[in-house]
């Protein structure tokens, strides 16, 4: 099948596929005689998975460092690809989990903060039209 086609059957855009194959993710498919990308069913598996991986948080980067193992989580084999072995994903999933958790701990702060100067300035929106609390007097 043809770009627009894999990309569509795996849920994402010919653009994505192109990245991926430029990141190492996708191995380069061959070629019509036009010289158009040719796919098969193979790719558009590896490219889903690529792409649960993706919503699950870990990066282009983190999938790439451990591209060779893609192929065992399209076959269904994520317990051979999660493994704590070397090459599996169990250090990147670790990395990612720190990294989130640190970013979580930034947020809290700056919410904390946020919610804090607003309750010290009365900076509160104003009350919403209809609900009935009468709307602060201008300032004079």
């Amino acid at each position: 099948m043809r770009i627009g086609e894999a990309a569509a059957a795996a849920g994402t855009t010919p653009r994505a596929l192109r990245l991926y194959e430029a990141r190492g993710l996708l191995g380069a498919p061959p070629r019509t005689s036009s010289g158009q990308r040719e796919y098969g069913s193979a790719e558009v598996a590896r490219v889903r998975v690529i792409r649960g991986l993706l919503a699950l948080g870990l990066t282009l980067e983190d999938i790439r460092r451990r591209a060779h193992r893609l192929d065992l989580l399209v076959q269904d084999r994520p317990a051979a690809s999660c493994s704590g072995g070397d090459g599996g994903f169990s250090d990147v999933v670790a990395e990612r989990l720190t990294t989130l958790d640190a970013e979580i701990a930034r947020l809290t702060q700056l919410r904390q903060g946020l919610a804090a100067a607003a309750g010290a300035t009365s900076c509160a929106p104003p009350p919403a039209p209809g609900s009935g609390v009468p709307a602060p007097e201008p300032e004079r």
